[in-house]
C-alpha cells in the first residue's frame, strides 16, 4: 500500500465538500467507500476492520470521527487515479536520456565503420602507386590520385535494428521521429478480437496492446500522422484516429462503406483522407468531429486501396489514389472537378500497389496481370511478359512496377518498367525510401523469396535484399527522421523486422 496526497469532492447532506486527504489505496480488486468525514478507503479493508474488531461502529484513522457500518457509501468508479507529476516528468526525461544515448552509440558504430573502410581502402590502393582508379563491385570508379580518395555515398541498410514475433499481423504504422511502431491484426486466443499492439524500438520488450472499439473489425490500412497520432481505417465502416501517447482513442467517425484506405495531408495537418471500398474519396477535417468536409465519387465502384498526398512545386497539392483500375489524381478543394486517371494506365493488368514519396518526381505503380477465363475451359490464362532475366517461382505470378513521373499534377509520363513476383490474390503496400541527396530507392515484397527487394531509381536495378521471412510480406512501411537515418519495417503473418537505413561508404 501507499500513501498519496489528493482532493476529493464528497456527498454530505446537501452540500459538496472539498477535502484534502491522504487516500490509502490498497492494490486489490476492490471498490472505494466515503465515511461520514469524507475520507476514502477501500471497502474490503474497512468490513475487514469491522469483521476483525466484531463492532458496527469505528473510528477514521485519519480524523478519529465515529461513523456506523451502514454509513459507509460505495463509491461507483472504474479506477481511481493519482497522478504523480514529478514521477512522470522523471521517467519523460530518462526516456529521452535512453534515447539519446543509443543514438549516440549507433553513430559512433557508423563512424568507427566509415573509419575501418577509409582505412581499409587506402591501405589496399597505397600499394599500387601507379593506379588512377579503383573498380567497386559494381562498375563504378573512385578516383585516387595523389591518395586522395572521393567516395560515393550511397544509403545502404546497415542492420538489422529489431526483429519480433507477432502473431495475426495484418498492416503497420511507423513513426522515425518517437521510433514508434503501430501493428494491427488479432489477437490470440479464441475470440481472436482486432487489437492495436504498439511497439517502442527504444525499449524492444516494451509492447503494449491497445483494445478497438466494438465492431471495429479489422483494419485495412494504418498511418501516423504528426503530433503522436495515429488513422486507421477499418472494414467496419470506421475511421478512428488513435493518440499514441496515450493510447486512446480521439475521433471516430461513421463511414457509408469500409474504409480501405487512408492518408493525412503534407500541406494541412487538420485534413484526413479515406478510400471506401465502393470507390469513394472522403475528406475529414479532424477539428470537425461530425461529418467528412467533401465527399468524391471515384472513376469506378472498385475499393480504393492506396491513399497518398503529393505536393507540387507552387505549394499546392493533389490526392493520388489507386483502385484494381490503376493511379487516380484528385484536385480536393471548391474548385475541385473529377478525378482522372494517369494515362498509359489501362491496360496494364490489375493494380495491386502504389507508392508515393509525398512528390510528382517518384511514383511507383505495380500490376499484376488479368486472369482471363476461357469459356471452354474456364481456366486462367496468364499471359508471360518478357523479362531481362528469368523468374522462376511456384507461388505468386509475374508483376510489373511502373515508374510514374508528373510535371505540375495535371501531366504525367511512365517511365521504366520493373518485374518481380507479386501476390496472385493480396494487394500488399509498397515504399519509396528517399535518402539524403534526393537519391530514391523502391521497396517492395517479393513473393518467391517472402523478403523485402529494394531497387534504385530510376534503373529498377537491384540494390538490396533484405532478410527473408517465412511467410509472405503482408504490409512494409518506410519513414525518415527529420535530422539522420530513416527505418524501413516490413510484417509478415508472425514476425516484424525493422531495418536502419543509413548514407555509409561503399
Amino acid at each position: 500500500m501507499f500513501f498519496v496526497e489528493t482532493n476529493i469532492l464528497s456527498f454530505s447532506g446537501s452540500l459538496w465538500l472539498k477535502h484534502q486527504v491522504i487516500c490509502r489505496l490498497i492494490y486489490c480488486h476492490c471498490n472505494y467507500s466515503c465515511i461520514p468525514c469524507g475520507h476514502v478507503y477501500g471497502r474490503s479493508c474497512l468490513e475487514r476492520w469491522f469483521k476483525q474488531f466484531g463492532k458496527n461502529i469505528g473510528k477514521c484513522p485519519q480524523c478519529n470521527r465515529k461513523f456506523r457500518r451502514k454509513e459507509m457509501i460505495n463509491l461507483y468508479a472504474p479506477l481511481i487515479v493519482v497522478p504523480n507529476d514529478d514521477l512522470e516528468k522523471e521517467v519523460h526525461s530518462l526516456r529521452e536520456q535512453n534515447e539519446s544515448l543509443k543514438l549516440e552509440k549507433a553513430e559512433l558504430i557508423m563512424e568507427i565503420n566509415k573509419h575501418k573502410k577509409m582505412a581499409c581502402l587506402e591501405h589496399t590502393l597505397s600499394g599500387s602507386k601507379m593506379r588512377r582508379h579503383f573498380e567497386c563491385s559494381d562498375g563504378r570508379w573512385i578516383s585516387t590520385a595523389h591518395s586522395l580518395v572521393t567516395f560515393i555515398m550511397e544509403p545502404i541498410f546497415s542492420y538489422l535494428q529489431n526483429e519480433l514475433e507477432l502473431y495475426g499481423s495484418r498492416v503497420m504504422g511507423i513513426d522515425g521521429s518517437s521510433q514508434i511502431i503501430m501493428v494491427s491484426g488479432k489477437a490470440p486466443g479464441i475470440e481472436r478480437d482486432h487489437v492495436l499492439s504498439k511497439i517502442s524500438l527504444l525499449s524492444q520488450n516494451e509492447v503494449d496492446t491497445i483494445q478497438l472499439p466494438p465492431n471495429t473489425k479489422a483494419i485495412r490500412d494504418l498511418t501516423i500522422l504528426p503530433d503522436g497520432l495515429a488513422l486507421l481505417a477499418s472494414l467496419g465502416k470506421k475511421l478512428l484516429l488513435f493518440s499514441m501517447r496515450s493510447n486512446n482513442l480521439v475521433l471516430k467517425y461513421d463511414l457509408p462503406a469500409p474504409a480501405w484506405s487512408c492518408s493525412g495531408d503534407n500541406n494541412n495537418t487538420h485534413y484526413v483522407y479515406t478510400g471506401l471500398q465502393n470507390g469513394m474519396l472522403l475528406v475529414f477535417d479532424i477539428r470537425q468531429t461530425a461529418v467528412p468536409v467533401q465527399v468524391m465519387d471515384g472513376l469506378t465502384g472498385h475499393p480504393v486501396h492506396s491513399v497518398h498526398s503529393i505536393v507540387l512545386s507552387d505549394g499546392g497539392s493533389r490526392i493520388l489514389t489507386a483502385s484494381s483500375s490503376g493511379p487516380c489524381v484528385w484536385e480536393v478543394g471548391s474548385s475541385c472537378g473529377r478525378p482522372f486517371l494517369i494515362p498509359d494506365m489501362e491496360n496494364r493488368g490489375v493494380c495491386i500497389s502504389l507508392a508515393c514519396g509525398g512528390y510528382l518526381d517518384s511514383i511507383v505503380a505495380s500490376f499484376r496481370q488479368k486472369v482471363e477465363l476461357s469459356n471452354d475451359s474456364m481456366t486462367s490464362q496468364i499471359p508471360m511478359s518478357p523479362s531481362p532475366s528469368p523468374i522462376l517461382s511456384t507461388t505468386g505470378k509475374i508483376g510489373s512496377h511502373v515508374l510514374i513521373t508528373g510535371a505540375d499534377g495535371l501531366s504525367f509520363q511512365s517511365r521504366e518498367v520493373g518485374k518481380s513476383i507479386v501476390s496472385e490474390h493480396r494487394m500488399p503496400k509498397s515504399a519509396i525510401l528517399r535518402t539524403e541527396g534526393d537519391n530514391s530507392l523502391f521497396a517492395y515484397g517479393d513473393e518467391s523469396s517472402h523478403g523485402v527487394h529494394i531497387w534504385g531509381l530510376p534503373s529498377f536495378r537491384t540494390h538490396t535484399k533484405l532478410k527473408p521471412h517465412q511467410h509472405p510480406i503482408l504490409d512494409l512501411r518506410y519513414d525518415r527522421r527529420s535530422t539522420g537515418h530513416g527505418f524501413l519495417g516490413c510484417i509478415s503473418e508472425d514476425r516484424l523486422q525493422v531495418f536502419s537505413c543509413f548514407e555509409s561508404v561503399n
